[in-house]
C-alpha cells in the first residue's frame, strides 16, 4: 500500500509538470521568466529530463536508505509545492486555475501528506515490535 501511495504522488507531480507546460509555468520561475519565450520554453522542458531521471533513480535506488529518504523528500516536496502555488496564485502570469491543475497540485499535496502519515505509522509500529522483541 505504501508503494501505491508513493507512486500515486509521483504520478501527480509528473502529470502536473505536463500541465505546467500548457500553463507556461516558466513565466513564474526566477531565471526563466527573464528569458524570451522561445528560449525559456524549451529550457523548461529539457531541464525535466535530468530532473525526472534523478527522481526515478533516487526513489527506486538499490540502497533502501536512499530509496526511503528520497521518497520521503518527494512527499515533502509535494506538500511544499502546493504552498508555493498558493503563494503565486495572485501573480499575473499564474494560470493554474482549472479543476485539473488544482486537483494535481493539491491532490498531490494530500497524497504526499498521506505518505508521511503512513511512513510515520509504519516506522512507529516497527519500532514498537523491535522494543517488544517481535521482529523476525
Amino acid at each position: 500500500m505504501k508503494n501505491l501511495i508513493f507512486y500515486l504522488g509521483f504520478a501527480t507531480i509528473i502529470t502536473h509538470e505536463l500541465d505546467a507546460i500548457t500553463q507556461s509555468e516558466w513565466k513564474l520561475l526566477f531565471i526563466l521568466r527573464s528569458l524570451p519565450e522561445e528560449i525559456a520554453s524549451p529550457i523548461f522542458v529539457i531541464l525535466h529530463v535530468p530532473l525526472i531521471t534523478a527522481l526515478l533513480w533516487l526513489t527506486n535506488n538499490q540502497s533502501q536508505t536512499v530509496k526511503n529518504w528520497s521518497r520521503i523528500g518527494l512527499a515533502g516536496f509535494l506538500v511544499i509545492h502546493s504552498g508555493l502555488h498558493k503563494l503565486l496564485e495572485h501573480h499575473p502570469d499564474y494560470t493554474f486555475n482549472s479543476w485539473l491543475s488544482l486537483g494535481l497540485i493539491y491532490g498531490g499535496a494530500l497524497i504526499g501528506f498521506v505518505y508521511f502519515i503512513y511512513t510515520f505509522v509504519f516506522w512507529r509500529e516497527s519500532r514498537v515490535k523491535i522494543n517488544l522483541g517481535e521482529v523476525d
